[in-house]
């Protein structure tokens, strides 16, 4: 009687599934290194992302305080319909001030917390004497992250504010 041909799960198998074995084997090897190198390239990000969700160019400024004192910055400009990273990596305070204005004058997001600011670029050290140190001063509102180590916040007419801004 002539003996059956092995089967590939038992004892040897044939040339043509060994090969297909080594192929799948490296298949699946070169899948795991990609995830690998995907996961050590890409960290999740952490920052202050402001989203803008009104038709026109806005300008943003934040505030903070971190281990030396309080920091104000600005200006990001950010596009209509899109978000950017104002603060990037982990947050360093809970607590976040910004101030942000329509390029064409037709809102503003301010409160009552006042950091100096600058018509320029800027990055102030401290709040106390702007006008005296050659400054602005602007309305700031608060943004309570919770500690999060990353946070977002979306700016649209409908959040707006219409606040005065204070006097020298």
């Amino acid at each position: 009687m002539p003996k059956a041909q092995p089967t590939l799960f038992e004892g040897r198998t044939s040339r043509a599934a060994r090969r297909w074995m080594n192929a799948w084997a490296f298949s699946i090897s070169l899948v795991g290194l990609n995830l690998l190198a995907l996961a050590t390239t890409n960290p999740a990000r952490a920052d202050l992302r402001v989203c803008n969700d009104t038709q026109a160019m806005v300008g943003v400024a934040v505030g903070y305080r971190n281990k030396t004192g309080w920091i104000s910055e600005g200006w990001w400009r950010i596009p209509a319909e899109t978000c950017a990273s104002v603060i990037e990596g982990d947050l360093v305070s809970r607590y976040f001030y910004v101030h942000a204005e329509n390029e064409n004058g037709s809102g503003r997001w301010r409160g009552p917390v006042f950091l100096c600011t600058s018509s320029k670029e800027f990055r102030i050290e401290g709040l106390q004497n702007c006008f005296s140190r050659g400054y602005e001063k602007a309305g700031f509102f608060e943004v309570d992250t919770g500690e999060q180590k990353s946070w977002q916040v979306r700016l649209s007419p409908k959040n707006r504010s219409e606040q005065d801004t204070p006097s020298q």
